[in-house]
């Protein structure tokens, strides 16, 4: 496997297949697994909030979930982990909730026999998400879910509700950076949790809460703009993914 990086964060280059082989091979392997889904927001985010990216230099997998991480690989992006031909191999867009979907459906294989828990979003979010996922898989086992909060002071009953239902995939929705702060910090004490990934929004997108973009805008890399016309809102988002993160890609390459 190769990885790149990008403002000092390292990310996985691989397909959609070859990271749901990696995440597979994860529950067959001894430790606990971070697996991480950077975008450009986030990366803008790392470069000023050392913790964060000191979090993301340490996971075991980081999927590049957003095309302006795809463009920037190819201006400044430096191989960290060359592959045997010493190429870089062409680094692709993973999002979070088609790497989650996936897992949680029967084509994977993956999730079944694997014990889910799904943390996260909402009150009600992490139940309605984890209604539609068995419905469309009817052997996946969904052992619970909670809305809880990244609050500190949460940290320890959400824990014990966590190790008492025993499940070995997680699926963390608090958004960035809280939900990879809270994996970094909370993993080593969940007894039964092979793997731990953060989804961001993926519950709402899985409930309908919120609409992903048409696929036409999706593979011109518009999501973006088609997010910002439905929540204006995230203009300062917006602005940091496609103003400030290309700004500062190509100040680094300069």
């Amino acid at each position: 496997m190769s990885r790149t990086e990008i403002l000092g964060v390292p990310i996985d280059v691989l397909t959609q297949r070859e990271a749901l082989q990696e995440i597979a091979s994860f529950f067959t392997r001894e430790g606990k697994f971070h697996v991480a889904t950077p975008n450009p927001e986030m990366l803008v985010e790392a470069k000023s909030n050392l913790k964060f990216r000191e979090v993301l230099r340490k996971t075991s997998l980081n999927l590049a979930d957003g095309i302006g991480v795809v463009w920037a690989a190819k201006r400044v992006a430096r191989p960290s982990r060359p592959c045997d031909t010493g190429k870089m191999p062409v680094l692709q867009r993973i999002t979070g909730i088609d790497t989650m979907t996936a897992l949680c459906g029967s084509e994977a294989r993956i999730c079944p026999p694997e014990r889910v828990f799904l943390l996260g979003a909402a009150p009600g979010i992490a139940e309605q998400a984890a209604a539609v996922l068995t419905q469309r898989n009817r052997q996946l086992k969904i052992v619970g879910t909670f809305a809880g909060s990244p609050k500190k002071e949460d940290e320890e009953a959400i824990v014990r509700r966590i190790n008492d239902v025993s499940p070995t995939l997680l699926f963390v929705a608090y958004g960035a950076p809280s939900q990879d702060l809270w994996i970094a910090r909370n993993l080593p004490k969940l007894k039964t949790v092979k793997v731990a990934m953060s989804v961001g929004g993926a519950f709402d997108f899985i409930v309908g809460k919120q609409k992903r973009a048409p696929q036409v805008l999706r593979s011109m890399g518009l999501e973006w703009l088609y997010r910002l016309m439905r929540e204006p809102r995230r203009i300062k988002r917006i602005w940091n993914a496609v103003v400030v993160f290309p700004f500062l890609v190509l100040r680094e390459r300069l």
